[in-house]
């Protein structure tokens, strides 16, 4: 009677609002023990009363539910919880769907709710329901709720969910379960049995650093001086935890510590795109002068044809919409063709008719819905006639008896598309389509040449055709589809298209690649840029001097500091004749001379809060690899001095096994030095280093003020993703071990501004913009390098201080394996259930027996979640 009463006082104060209701009904109530339960209206617990109905779903209040035995539970903390009085402890039950029938919530003009964004998970039991433990404090409970009543609740992995109600837990399970917590971690000790080593507690560790964000976020670099412009079980002892069963692979003896010298913690590579250099090209040319090309003009490719390697293009009427369609048709063919071989010229329909352009051209681009002048038309058949090459994105323009009919439903939207390439093989990616559609006759069908593309549909309309035209080998490529256009468009309206667009970008760039080699074009980008000299930089003057006096102890009487990998000759100032070869390289120690367009050393100083890490850095502007500056040096160097090697590119990055890729610019590239004592929590458990790196970029961001919402997340074991979808970073680990003290390079590569051909952060900084009318700044590579070491740094010393324990929860709210089913073995082997990391940081899976174990990658170089291998016992 009491709880209807409440729930009439509540309506008639609070009304249509159902946030409101909720949350005030269960700050009310809880202290009562009742439960509070969403769910659907024929799941109503019995007894319960109904306090809110929406759509087929109901709150109600009922009894209280008890759960007595998490033994039965799959843990995701290595220690058990302790539940805060302000939190509230709730089961959230869910199936699991895939594929075709995954069912993603209602769209509408309210946010959609992450699970894991709202909660802390505490431990599951997977089947049918899959069930979840999870604490939120009142008012993300009360979040949780309504948005599963309002269909705007989201979990990860295709689970759908079905119910959630609150629990109470008895605390005799929570004290069997810190009991059996105490003798774990007391059979964890160092091997000889000595306490860990002691530090003192540092402040919560995802405080917000830098006190400089709003001068920074966006802000152009100033020009000055010194600145920039611009495994085996630790003693075989067998533990279980209930039904949890640990394979730990800690270090216990001498033996054991050595196998790990030199070796290399499994990690991928980056998400950069792989020999895809800088492409310059030059907004303001004109048509001025074509004629008058040389063919052996220098630095540019002489081409079978004979013709001057020109690409035109042309985009109808000189409007503002046209030069903003000639901005993007420029920019995708850059990214595409070696801008240092081929000139892109703005063909303005003036020109067109005027100039003799048709002798010095090697491909025409049309990119415009506007009709083509008669005039103007028969230019470009004229020119088809004599042997050209026309390339037509989404335009009118046509030839051979082909028409473009137009289908108003397919108008700027996303369509599924087949590509047929010149050897037959085939391509199926997302597009945005014009709204146009190709039609011809019996006799032009059977003209056309190899390349084609059709909506995989019924009724296969065709949106690419290569046609043939004349005796001289002329001949056009026409596309109803945008290729031109990125995923970040303005006609790109909703998070969903966004996301398969950005997620097939890749095969755009292939479909066009393909395109422009068939029409005689090279797409090979085989330049590499030159090196340059690196730049000693220090971020205090009280590290400057020592630093500089420990290299007058250390150079040879040449300046030369060698390692078995390259020789680094320290020098006060670099000139034109010092050469730089990917085995010696010189290295400037005045900070004076030091300038640069893509690190800005003051936005870097300013935003770098660590007690030693990061504080003395080795900058060039294009290097072999990062990884190897620090090798002579990492030995040999106080620590103190607090290492760290960033370039703006690396023409030999390393990655898994002997991977090596061309990193572009916009990425942020470093790898960092650091020390970690044998007889600590994080040198027994060194696996761990990669988790912390990549968890410290996804915090970099979030933890910015306002950014906490830009879907970074981590992918066990290195790497960076948005959401589930692309990756857009990782993280390389490379650890020795001398004496007691592990020395570890950690590389790590993430994309901040180079947008193609996949995915950066500033990206989903535009999209999260355009959805939520947001004005948040774009980020600077140089800023995030600066955070990411703060917080990694702050993540190193809470892990020393508690152990996993200490930096799980922030992990589980950024990883994206929550309830992800994998495969052990092979793709045909038993499907598993990820549950969360051991206390190694390897993957705990929940078999279908009930059994958690714990699985390690096979070490294939492609994806670490496949094949997974159960460890032998020994």
């Amino acid at each position: 009677m009491l709880i209807t009463l409440c729930y009439l006082y509540l309506w008639a104060r609070w009304g249509r609002r159902p946030a409101a209701l909720v949350r005030t009904t269960v700050q009310r109530l809880r202290a009562s023990r009742c439960s509070f339960t969403f769910c659907g209206a024929a799941a109503q617990p019995r007894d319960a009363r109904v306090c809110l109905s929406r759509g087929g779903r109901v709150f109600c209040v009922g009894e209280s539910q008890c759960i007595d035995d998490l033994n039965k539970w799959a843990l995701f903390l290595v220690s058990p919880f302790i539940l805060e009085a302000e939190h509230i402890a709730f089961v959230t039950e869910s199936i699991w769907v895939q594929g075709e029938n995954l069912q993603r919530p209602s769209s509408s003009s309210d946010t959609i709710v992450k699970w894991s964004d709202c909660c802390l998970p505490l431990a599951c039991r997977p089947g049918d329901p899959y069930q979840l433990i999870a604490r939120a404090s009142v008012d993300d409970f009360s979040k949780l709720g309504v948005a599963f009543l309002e269909d705007r609740l989201q979990m990860a992995n295709g689970l759908i969910p079905q119910k959630i109600v609150s629990v109470h837990l008895q605390e005799s399970a929570l004290k069997e379960l810190k009991d059996q917590a105490s003798d774990t971690q007391a059979r964890t000790l160092q091997p000889n049995g000595e306490s860990p080593v002691e530090s003192k507690p540092e402040p919560d560790a995802m405080e917000h650093m830098g006190r400089s964000d709003s001068q920074v976020l966006g802000s152009a670099p100033t020009q000055g001086k010194g600145s920039a412009p611009g495994g085996e079980p630790a003693g075989e002892s067998d533990r279980e935890v209930g039904s949890v069963e640990h394979c730990h692979l800690h270090l216990s003896s001498c033996h054991e510590c050595l196998e790990l010298e030199n070796s290399t913690i499994e990690s991928v590579k980056f998400a950069s795109a792989e020999n895809i250099p800088d492409l310059p090209y030059d907004y303001s040319s004109g048509l001025e002068g074509i004629a008058d090309l040389s063919l052996e003009r220098e630095g540019r490719r002489v081409n079978i044809t004979g013709k001057a390697p020109n690409i035109l293009l042309y985009v109808g009427s000189d409007s503002q919409d046209a030069q903003g369609r000639l901005q993007l048709v420029r920019s995708a063919l850059a990214d595409c063709v070696d801008t240092d071989c081929y000139t892109l010229y703005h063909l303005s329909p003036e020109s067109a008719l005027r100039d003799p352009w048709s002798d010095n051209c090697l491909l025409l681009v049309i990119a415009t819905r506007e009709p083509v002048p008669e005039d103007l038309s028969r230019k470009f058949m004229a020119y088809l006639s004599q042997g050209g090459k026309v390339l037509g994105l989404s335009s009118s323009f046509t030839l051979a008896g082909f028409r473009v009919m137009s289908k108003a439903p397919l108008q700027d939207t996303v369509q599924s598309l087949v590509f047929c390439k010149a050897d037959q093989s085939r391509v199926k990616l997302s597009v945005l389509s014009s709204g146009g559609v190709y039609e011809g006759g019996p006799d032009q069908l059977l003209s056309l040449g190899k390349l084609q593309g059709h909506l995989d549909s019924e009724d296969e309309d065709r949106l690419i055709v290569q046609v043939p035209f004349g005796t001289r080998g002329g001949e056009a490529v026409l596309c109803q589809v945008h290729l031109e256009l990125p995923p970040s468009s303005p006609i790109v309206q909703t998070q969903e298209d966004f996301d398969l667009l950005k997620s097939n970008n890749s095969r755009r760039y292939e479909v066009l690649k393909e395109i422009l080699t068939t029409l005689g074009l090279s797409c090979d980008l085989t330049q590499v840029p030159a090196l340059t000299p690196i730049y000693l930089l220090s971020v205090a003057e009280e590290i400057r001097v020592p630093l500089m006096q420990w290299l007058g102890k250390h150079v040879d009487p040449e300046g030369v500091i060698k390692s078995s990998k390259l020789s680094l000759k320290f020098v006060s100032s670099y000139t034109s004749e010092i050469e730089v070869t990917p085995s010696a390289i010189p290295v400037v120690t005045d900070m004076e001379a030091f300038s640069s367009e893509n690190f800005d050393f003051e936005i870097y100083r300013q935003n770098l809060q660590t007690k030693k890490l990061g504080k003395t850095v080795l900058f060039a502007e294009v290097t072999p690899t990062t990884m190897s500056l620090l090798d002579g040096l990492m030995f040999e160097m106080p620590q103190e001095m607090g290492l760290i090697a960033i370039a703006a590119r690396q023409t030999q990055g390393k990655g898994r096994g002997r991977n090596v890729w061309l990193s572009p610019k916009g990425c942020a590239l470093s790898t960092l030095l650091v020390s970690i004592p044998l007889r600590s929590h994080l040198g027994q458990r060194i696996p761990f280093v990669q988790h912390l790196m990549s968890l410290a970029v996804v915090e970099a961001v979030r933890s910015i003020p306002e950014y906490q919402d830009i879907n970074l997340r981590v992918k066990w074991p290195n790497d960076i993703y948005y959401s589930d979808l692309m990756k857009l970073g990782g993280v390389l680990v490379n650890s020795t071990l001398m004496g007691e003290t592990f020395y570890i390079l950690i590389g790590c590569g993430f994309n901040v501004t180079n947008s193609n051909p996949t995915i950066c952060i500033n990206d989903l900084i535009t999209e999260y913009n355009k959805q939520h009318r947001a004005g948040l700044k774009p980020l600077r590579a140089d800023y995030l390098i600066a955070r990411t070491v703060t917080v990694l740094e702050k993540l190193m010393d809470t892990f020393q201080d508690e152990g996993p324990n200490g930096i799980l929860p922030l992990y589980y709210k950024y990883w994206v394996h929550s309830a992800q089913q994998v495969s052990l073995g092979s793709p045909e082997g038993p499907k598993v259930w990820i549950v969360g990391l051991d206390d190694s940081g390897f993957l705990l899976v929940h078999q279908e027996n009930g059994k958690v174990m714990t699985v390690h990658p096979d070490g294939n170089s492609f994806d670490m979640l496949r094949n997974l291998i159960v460890p032998k016992q020994q």
